[in-house]
């Protein structure tokens, strides 16, 4: 290099000197924006290299922050689980305590309205087996609940303590293979005993096959066993047929209809109810107009008057009030005017008096002229 440049010294000093003079024009000189000729030549031959750096440099700081952002999405989707997970089993716990409020309501509801004293429980434990059909409840001797007492709800009878502890007592379900109960059906009055199975039905022995019983027909306690107090609902009939000893009656119980029960009442001191009346209502409506304005209609409404010849339908009471009417009067005896005296029923009932005839009224005679 140094003999190159000694050699050629002058041309050297030559070249350095042009260059010199062309970058001095082209900072001199101006193009057409106004803007000198060395600071395009700077800006083109900077720019490539310029916009390579800014590539590399937008390129890494993206994934980095791309990085770091779903580093930080993984984070709050990971906190968003967690939140609703605990608003899940808040939900559960809130729908499983507003349940157990439905459930306190209605046994205090029904609990006003029965007759029988009795202790609200609550249930603590199952028994260890798995057809186990016992339960343990919170109350024991120390509440006053002794063995044999009988364990219900507002949708019919649980079971019966078969076993009572300081704290606790155990209370065997009507499901249970030895549990019995007497029990009666609501619109045919056919009694007979219902018996476990160890299922979730129960069965009803010793009906024949001569009487009467329907399927859906509700069974209620008959309080022939001196456990359940009269009037408890049972359960309905699922299925009845006539077999070689009597009937085969099958009865779902209807307070273990939903599987599990939590609360329960004990009876301390029953008392026997009456049966509930079936509902009934008519087949069809008639619909009546009023009397017209001024006039009092003393004819019988058509729901009263039958069709052989419009007389009102008597029921079997009024036909023997009309009796008894009959026969004070033929002995001329007053009820409930003469104290001490009862009348001789006995006697052969005299025949009803005949209806009256209807007047004729006989039409007016036309005036002589």
């Amino acid at each position: 290099m140094e003999t190159f440049l000694s050699r050629y010294r002058n041309l050297t000093a030559l070249l350095l000197l042009i260059v010199g003079q062309l970058l001095l024009l082209a900072y001199q000189v101006k193009a057409r924006e106004d803007v000198r000729l060395i600071r395009i030549w700077a800006v083109t031959a900077v720019t490539p290299m310029a916009r390579a750096i800014e590539w590399v440099r937008g390129g890494t700081g993206g994934f980095f922050s791309g990085y770091v952002f779903l580093r930080n999405v993984q984070q709050e989707n990971h906190q968003l689980r967690e939140y609703s997970s605990q608003l899940k089993l808040k939900n559960q716990f809130l729908a499983a305590e507003l349940a157990t409020a439905d459930r306190a309501k209605a046994l205090l509801e029904f609990r006003s309205r029965i007759p029988s004293r009795t202790l609200p429980a609550r249930v603590i434990g199952t028994g260890t087996g798995a057809n186990s059909r016992v339960v343990y409840v919170d109350r024991g001797t120390a509440d006053g609940v002794k063995r044999g007492m009988a364990a219900i709800t507002s949708e019919g009878i649980v079971g019966k303590v078969v076993a009572s502890y300081p704290t606790a007592s155990l209370v065997q379900l009507i499901t249970e293979q030895e549990s019995v109960a007497g029990v009666i059906s609501q619109k045919n009055k056919v009694r007979g005993i219902l018996k476990g199975q160890g299922k979730n039905t129960c069965v009803v022995e010793y009906i024949q096959n001569e009487e009467k019983l329907e399927a859906g027909e509700w069974f209620f306690t008959s309080g022939a066993d001196r456990i359940y107090p009269r009037g408890l609902p049972v359960g309905q009939v699922k299925m009845v047929r006539e077999g070689r000893g009597g009937k085969e009656v099958t009865v779902e119980p209807s307070a273990l209809r939903g599987g599990g029960i939590e609360e329960m009442l004990i009876v301390l001191d029953g008392v026997h109810g009456l049966l509930p009346e079936i509902e009934t209502k008519p087949d069809t409506e008639i619909s009546i107009l009023p009397p017209p304005p001024g006039e009092t209609s003393t004819q019988p409404a058509p729901s009263a008057v039958s069709e052989q010849g419009g007389q009102l339908q008597q029921t079997d009471a009024d036909k023997i009030r009309e009796k008894y009417k009959r026969l004070g009067e033929s002995q001329g005896f007053e009820y409930g005017a003469s104290p001490g005296r009862v009348a001789d029923f006995n006697r052969p009932v005299p025949a009803a008096p005949p209806p009256p005839k209807p007047e004729t009224v006989k039409p007016p005679e036309p005036a002589k002229q």
